[in-house]
């Protein structure tokens, strides 16, 4: 009898607390949660040297946050970092690193702890597309794919996440992609890293929240297309519903779901919809939709982010 007893008990407590996340979710749905104060927070942007990155530490500066720039590209990070300063930022320190090679991002990891502090807002950026289909798709660029894409998640989350766990605070934030949500012709290799990407850090909260680690908060973004270059050529046949995304729209909302504490945020809306979609239509229908869409010829025009001569 008591079994039952407790059951019902929980069944009933789950069923008030449930209410109230809805409850809750709707107020937020109608008046934006009052943004945290992330001035002197110490943020660190892996691709900062250019697009996202970049936008996104110049929006950083202007909320007073110590900024710690990561990039491959020496040149391009120490332009961000001018145009940082030029924002208003306190603090800005620039590292040139791989964030492909787990050694590398290690050494760099400990150099900023040493000259900077801890790093309390982790936004995993640095991102490559090869955009080829899979099978002339060389094995040392779909490794680099997951290198860049998926491991350098695994090792910033390795060298910063303790220093969060012991203060109870920080945030882990990961630039996933619509693709790593749905699969999309001739990105298979960047599909598979980004789908990585996004299940690591969603299980990375899970485990957090498990240990009752409540001041380390997670954000994952998944935008369509981006107009940083990085996906230069590709086409939408629908721009109302999927258009491809201006650069400073897509950092203001992501900045804004950081600021918020927002877990999730896919860019356009209408990408809740495909995810909803894909969980319950026919699999024919699906397909007839992806046909529509034109989503099978996304990439047929791609010719990828130009080289500088």
């Amino acid at each position: 009898m008591a079994p039952s007893v407790n059951t019902a008990k929980e069944l009933s407590i789950f069923l008030v607390k449930a209410m109230f996340a809805f409850l809750e979710a709707a107020i937020f749905a109608l008046i934006p949660k009052p943004p945290k104060n992330v001035a002197g927070e110490i943020v660190l942007i892996t691709g900062a040297g250019s697009g996202l990155g970049r936008l996104l530490a110049v929006q950083f500066a202007h909320l007073g946050s110590v900024l710690v720039l990561w990039d491959i590209n020496e040149e391009g990070n120490e332009e961000t970092r001018r145009m940082a300063w030029d924002a208003g930022a306190m603090t800005v320190h620039a590292y040139t690193c791989d964030c492909g090679r787990k050694e590398e991002v290690y050494r760099v990891a400990n150099q900023v702890k040493k000259e900077v502090g801890d790093v309390s807002i982790l936004i995993n950026n640095a991102g490559i597309v090869t955009g080829r289909k899979f099978l002339d798709c060389p094995d040392e660029l779909i490794e680099k794919s997951f290198d860049v894409n998926f491991k350098a998640h695994l090792w910033t989350y390795k060298a910063f996440l303790p220093a969060m766990i012991a203060n109870d605070h920080g945030h882990l934030v990961c630039i996933s992609s619509s693709a790593g949500l749905i699969g999309t012709n001739q990105l298979a290799d960047y599909c598979a890293s980004k789908f990585a990407a996004f299940g690591f850090a969603e299980s990375i909260f899970l485990e957090t929240l498990a240990q009752k680690q409540n001041g380390i908060k997670t954000t994952i973004v998944c935008p369509f297309f981006i107009k940083t270059g990085m996906f230069e050529g590709c086409t939408t046949s629908c721009p109302f519903l999927l258009p491809i995304l201006e650069p400073e729209y897509a950092v203001r909302k992501i900045v804004d779901a950081i600021l918020q504490e927002k877990m999730y945020l896919y860019m356009p809306k209408f990408i809740y919809f495909m995810v909803f979609l894909k969980s319950f239509l026919p699999f024919k229908v699906g397909i007839l939709v992806a046909e529509y869409l034109r989503a099978l010829h996304f990439m047929d025009s791609f010719t990828g982010q130009k080289k500088k001569d």
